[in-house]
């Protein structure tokens, strides 16, 4: 059971990773006017494609994790007043949800865009918002390193 933590810790590191590398090439492309190549599409590709394991790694840990089953044990009223059983039963979990939908969106509004500009502006925005609920919401103190 531990394993599946572990593993959502480690692979947290790639997704984090990947994430900013990518918020960072199309801030940095959206704001040098650089053209749209293969291998901004396959940035975005990838960074979704990891994004969607993280979720599938996090949602099995989530329904064996302790907070969950304290949540569950204490009922909802009690689970809402321990802030680290919200944080990581309520919290973290929808905060996650949102960051991997806003990057869905993005990458499929991102090939909508007629220019280069329109494009990186959309995959920026869209990431970037991401990464920001993402960082803001990792339970730092309890990522295994």
């Amino acid at each position: 059971m531990e394993i599946v933590l572990q593993i959502h810790s480690y692979w947290a590191y790639l997704t984090l990773g990947i994430l900013v590398m990518g918020v960072i090439n199309f801030l940095l492309a959206f704001f040098n006017k650089r053209d749209y190549f293969t291998k901004d599409l396959r940035m975005a590709l990838f960074t979704l494609i990891v994004m969607h394991i993280q979720l599938l790694i996090g949602l099995a840990w989530y329904f064996m994790s302790p907070a969950y089953k304290n949540m569950k044990t204490m009922g909802m009223g009690a689970a809402m007043k321990d802030k680290q059983i919200r944080n990581l039963a309520i919290e973290h979990p929808i905060m996650m949800l949102l960051a991997v939908t806003l990057i869905t969106i993005g990458f499929s509004k991102h090939k909508m865009g007629k220019t280069a500009g329109s494009i990186f502006k959309t995959l920026s925005i869209y990431y970037g918002i991401a990464l920001v609920f993402i960082l803001a919401m990792i339970p730092w103190g309890q990522w295994v390193s």
